[in-house]
């Protein structure tokens, strides 16, 4: 399936695809679950909270598997850009992504409220932009940023898929905005008036925090793990390789965790 030496991407057409289905999915993912949680556990907000994040961790950990050896499996214009920051992916193709993450998040929020028989597009009224909910979007992005480049950049970039299911998972407990530490999703969150939504007034505020902790975890991930030299040509790899997708037929992955340099 794969030529496990190459070194170059997909081509760029191929890896905007997998990053549109991908952060697709993930609304889809996350707003579904949400509204499944709703209808199982009425009035129960503990309850459904359980499932929503039970259900976004595991569901996460899958999609990156699923697309992350094509794109590297971002569906984040933050991860994206600090990818660019650290030279793994160029500027241009970075500014391509974003607006394709985007997109697929707002087609996975419409595409989740017609699986639950609701109007296509529903916009949110849950109001959220308080100053405990845009701390906690700073901390929560710039968590996720220090634990994927972390991951990346120490050489243990196979086990990304599950951290960072563990981490979002976990994040809708510490943090109070229920960490959606991705500018795209908090778009794609505002088309869908249920348990997962957010009010659009409350959008442009996320999307200031989420950047500001982007800064934050680029910082600390600079600090905490520092340049290393790289072999010319070598691709960085984010959440999983762009450039050894699935090394043997039985589907098994290999060939992870080559470093990231700046």
């Amino acid at each position: 399936m794969s030529q496990v030496g190459k070194t170059s991407p997909p081509p760029l057409a191929r890896r905007l695809v997998a990053e549109a289905v991908g952060s697709m999915l993930l609304a889809a993912l996350v707003i579904g679950s949400g509204i499944a949680a709703s209808q199982l556990s009425p009035g129960q907000s503990g309850l459904q909270l359980v499932e929503n994040a039970a259900a976004t961790a595991a569901g996460l950990f899958a999609i990156i598997l699923m697309v992350g050896p094509v794109s590297g499996g971002h569906f984040n214009p933050v991860v994206s850009a600090v990818d660019a920051a650290f030279g793994g992916l160029a500027w241009r193709d970075a500014a391509a992504y974003v607006p394709v993450q985007v997109a697929g998040c707002v087609a996975g929020a419409i595409l989740a409220n017609v699986m639950f028989d609701a109007s296509a597009v529903s916009i949110s009224t849950h109001h959220r932009a308080s100053g405990a909910h845009l701390l906690a979007e700073v901390v929560a992005t710039a968590g996720l940023i220090l634990l994927i480049f972390a991951l990346v950049r120490s050489g243990r970039g196979e086990r990304a898929p599950a951290a960072v299911g563990a981490y979002i998972g976990a994040a809708y407990w510490f943090t109070s905005s229920t960490s959606f530490a991705n500018p795209a999703i908090s778009v794609g969150r505002m088309f869908s008036d249920s348990f997962a939504g957010i009010a659009p007034a409350s959008v442009p505020a996320f999307i200031g925090a989420q950047a500001v902790g982007g800064v934050v975890g680029y910082g600390l991930a600079r600090l905490f793990y520092p340049p290393i030299p790289a072999a010319p040509g070598q691709a960085a790899q984010v959440l999983l390789p762009r450039d050894q997708p699935a090394a043997a037929s039985n589907g098994a992955v290999s060939g992870l965790a080559r470093g990231i340099s700046s």
